[in-house]
């Protein structure tokens, strides 16, 4: 196994904006592993409330790269396994080399991963379409813009009711919040029903990702389903969520890659709850990832590429919410970072 990796800051079309701060650049790492000439993709966008920057990614890749360029790859869950074991401190890392495993698996066999695990996407959800924080002109402009079946609307600051308010005047579309852990409980026990009357659908993070208890109250009280992202990271958070969330966003990066995030999905169905697929607003690489996951989810939230103004490959599009495949094999890309 031959390992590459290159770095890149990725310049948003607009500034990304969320109730924990502000950006104009995604930096993201893009991994290549060539297995006997067959070349697999992965990526792991660094997220700086995580603190594991992209130059950590690189590094910690670096000093192991014997121990990954020696490994006898054959299946894509094993190789996690070692993986997980290799980095145990780096699941951003661990994430990119998964997906590139899976890549390398799926074009051995010639087929999508989809395909491979017998899923239909013909019934896929329509993913969704972010709208940070701006200026509320600023935020119309953006969604007449993109014309979208279901938005995404960041929240969790002043006024942020009055905001959601605002767009409704402009769209009939379906509404999503996320707060990003952006309210107390009072506020969001003031907040939601507010927003059911703006026709909302439903709200990740309302709290604090530690705040168990208020999650508890308002899991109770909620008129909207409530789904959990900065409380549930890892494959030992989907039984933590239960009965303080109705659902859960996976998302790769966070849980380590493909291969954690199928048995979340199955642990998350055995308890009842609904199933997010989301991004951390990755490039065409890693959307691929996801989208292969699409028809396993009751909400999709992939809308990484559309947000950036620079990509790195080739591979899922978008039509008005719906995924487009392409017939390529593995992730379905076509690679232009190296």
């Amino acid at each position: 196994m031959k390992v590459r990796a290159k770095l890149f800051n990725l310049l948003f079309k607009y500034p990304f904006t969320i109730s924990k701060g502000s950006k104009t650049h995604q930096p993201t790492f893009i991994v290549e592993l060539d297995h006997f000439g067959v070349k697999g993709y992965g990526e792991a966008p660094g997220i700086s409330y995580y603190n594991l920057p992209v130059e950590k990614m690189l590094e910690d890749l670096e000093q192991k790269r014997v121990f990954l360029e020696k490994f006898a790859f054959a299946d894509p869950e094993r190789y996690w396994h070692y993986l997980h074991h290799l980095f145990p401190q780096n699941s951003f890392l661990v994430c990119a080399l998964d997906m590139a495993g899976w890549d390398i698996y799926g074009k051995l066999k010639g087929k999508q991963l989809h395909e491979l695990w017998g899923l239909d996407t013909a019934n896929n959800a329509p993913t969704d379409f972010t709208i940070g924080i701006a200026s509320i002109d600023e935020m119309v402009a953006k969604m007449k813009e993109q014309p979208w079946p279901v938005y995404k609307i960041k929240v969790g600051v002043a006024g942020d009711v009055e905001m959601v308010a605002a767009l409704r005047k402009h769209t009939t579309a379906i509404f999503r919040v996320d707060a990003n852990a952006g309210w107390s409980l009072k506020e969001a026990l003031h907040k939601i029903p507010q927003l059911q009357a703006l026709g909302v659908e439903m709200v990740e993070q309302p709290l604090a990702k530690d705040n168990w208890e208020g999650m508890k109250t308002l899991y109770a009280q909620s008129p909207l389903p409530l789904i959990a992202d900065e409380s549930c990271v890892a494959e030992s958070d989907v039984a933590k969520c239960h009965l303080h969330f109705h659902g859960i966003n996976i998302k790769l990066t966070k849980c380590s890659g493909i291969t954690p995030a199928r048995r979340m999905i199955t642990n998350a169905r055995g308890l009842g709850m609904t199933v997010m697929i989301g991004c951390m607003n990755e490039s065409s690489v890693g959307t691929a990832a996801l989208a292969q996951l699409a028809p396993l989810a009751d909400y999709l939230d992939m809308d990484g590429p559309l947000l950036l103004a620079e990509d790195t490959a080739l591979g899922v599009g978008f039509d008005y919410g719906s995924i487009r495949y392409t017939n390529k094999k593995g992730l379905g890309l076509e690679v232009s970072a190296f």
